[in-house]
């Protein structure tokens, strides 16, 4: 499993960077990026896990989008954020399910918060025309969800 985080760590980067920073400008997590994250799972993960691990981890794709299809029809979460988590779902083993629901847990409290403070203060002027600082009531999870991710791959990668 170290191996696949190493080498999915910088591609998902840049595609968890990109998803963060739509998110947060438009309030979007575009489909292209869904897809993108995909097809680094699907590379990476064929020359670097073993077949039947690989083969159940698009499993775990399977159930998250069920699970985000249901919060998206009852208005919990946006489609994007469902389609985003369901990406990310065949990085995570099932042992490490635990592990990224504490890690998710910090970093939406921890990015919420630090996006609140930043709406009312002089760092607002550094995005002026970003999205998420107009919606009330909405929050921009790709970045929280984004930050899950990398950090997930670098425990792994890592620790």
């Amino acid at each position: 499993m170290t191996t696949f985080a190493l080498w999915a760590l910088p591609l998902a980067t840049l595609i968890c960077l990109w998803v963060a920073w739509s998110d947060l400008a438009r309030m979007k997590i575009p489909n292209k990026a869904v897809i993108a994250l995909l097809v680094v799972f699907a590379a990476v993960g064929a020359v670097t896990l073993p077949f039947d691990v690989y083969a159940w981890r698009y499993a775990h794709f399977a159930v998250i989008l069920v699970i985000g299809f249901l919060m998206t029809i009852t208005g919990l979460i946006g489609a994007g954020d469902a389609k985003f988590a369901a990406a990310m779902a065949p990085f995570v083993a099932l042992s490490g399910i635990t592990t990224v629901l504490a890690i998710f847990s910090v970093t939406t409290i921890l990015a919420f918060i630090l996006h609140r403070v930043a709406r009312v203060s002089g760092a607002r002027k550094l995005a002026p025309n970003w999205e998420s600082w107009e919606r009330m009531r909405d929050f921009p999870m790709g970045l929280p969800l984004s930050l899950t991710l990398v950090f997930y791959l670098v425990r792994v990668a890592f620790f």
